[in-house]
């Protein structure tokens, strides 16, 4: 049975910036990626998917992301730089290896892949990420819903929904963008249990909002472990989307209080025939693999402190919404917490 130093569990900007941090304290890292190339959640977003983080600050280690800093990178250049990075990072990098189980093994763990074949490591890092697993919640008649009910993760562009009357649910970026999208195309309502809250994508009319977030510190200071489920984060706008809102295209209305069938009853009373819904409601840590180890809580949630496991020395989680901070979910972010998890595990593989 092949053994490893660190297997890292994921491909994606996660994965492939942990191995970055892992090379640089002399460890030696495998990632193990279940897609076939190493690019995470990124090739499946919706075509239209543009980053909120102008290029300057959408970078991970050692590379930057290149072109206009101050534009704001599309879906498909994402990629093509995740692609770029991993294939100039000098690391085994191992696509079509979906990990379904880890289990401890004496000092460290054994890892049985999907395809039937097992590895040891003597540390892992879980970097999955918070965004494998999409959330469903439990809304009123959903089960029942008789036509399209998709998760945003399965949706890609507006033309298929062209003159349906769709319902959106979120109030997060993604809900009000795609929302947005679809009502050039379609009767659209964005529902949610709470109003959309803004940010000003420029404010004070000159740098993009990450630029502040960096010189007060606030992208880094350590708020994850006072943050106890993801944050309802507001919508980064430079006035095209909430200016959308205001004109009723899309319209935004609380949460529907039923469905039966094809018909949806809105908290007013009224009833009406909809075609779609799309649920923009979020993600779930795709940690499943990792259950063995009683490492996670609710919701399959993993214990940790700052990306470190409190339950198995050796573990640790890189990619998870504010694993440590505001930004460790994001391309700007997991680099910080990669350098934070390498330093751990060499310490504590150095003790071994």
């Amino acid at each position: 049975m092949e053994s490893l130093d660190v297997a890292v569990i994921g491909g994606g900007q996660s994965g492939l910036a942990a191995a970055y941090a892992l090379r640089k304290q002399g460890l030696k890292p495998v990632v193990l990626e279940a897609s076939g190339q190493p690019a995470g959640s990124w090739p499946h977003y919706y075509d239209s998917l543009t980053l909120f983080s102008p290029a300057r600050y959408s970078s991970l280690p050692g590379l930057s992301f290149g072109g206009d800093p101050e534009r704001y990178p599309h879906r498909d250049e994402v990629v093509a730089y995740l692609l770029r990075y991993a294939d100039q990072l000098d690391v085994d990098i191992r696509t079509g290896h979906r990990v379904s189980e880890v289990q401890t093994d004496g000092e460290g763990f054994a890892l049985a892949l999907e395809d039937g074949s097992r590895l040891t490591a003597r540390a892992v890092v879980a970097a999955t990420g918070g965004f494998g697993q999409p959330n469903r919640p439990d809304l009123p008649g959903l089960d029942s819903f008789t036509r399209t009910a998709l998760h945003v993760t399965d949706y890609r562009a507006p033309e298929p929904f062209a003159d349906q009357r769709v319902v959106v649910v979120g109030a997060g970026n993604s809900a009000v963008q795609v929302a947005t999208e679809l009502a050039a195309h379609a009767r659209v309502s964005l529902a949610s249990r709470t109003p959309v809250k803004w940010f000003a994508q420029r404010p004070l009319g000159g740098k993009d909002l990450h630029f502040w977030l960096k010189v007060t510190g606030l992208d880094i200071a350590p708020l994850g472990r006072f943050q106890r489920v993801p944050a309802s984060m507001a919508v980064i706008d430079g006035g095209h989307y909430k200016a959308a809102l205001g004109a009723g295209a899309p319209d935004r209305r609380p949460m529907f209080t039923g469905i039966e069938g094809s018909k949806m009853t809105w908290g007013d009373g009224t009833v009406e025939d909809v075609d779609a819904i799309v649920l923009a409601t979020g993600y779930r840590p795709d940690l499943g693999y990792l259950a063995p180890l009683e490492a996670l809580g609710g919701q399959g949630r993993p214990h940790h402190r700052d990306g470190t496991s409190l339950t198995q020395p050796g573990l640790a989680y890189v990619g998870l919404e504010w694993q440590r901070s505001l930004s460790s979910a994001s391309l700007r972010g997991v680099g910080r917490d990669s350098e934070r998890i390498a330093l751990r595990l060499a310490a504590h593989l150095a003790r071994r």
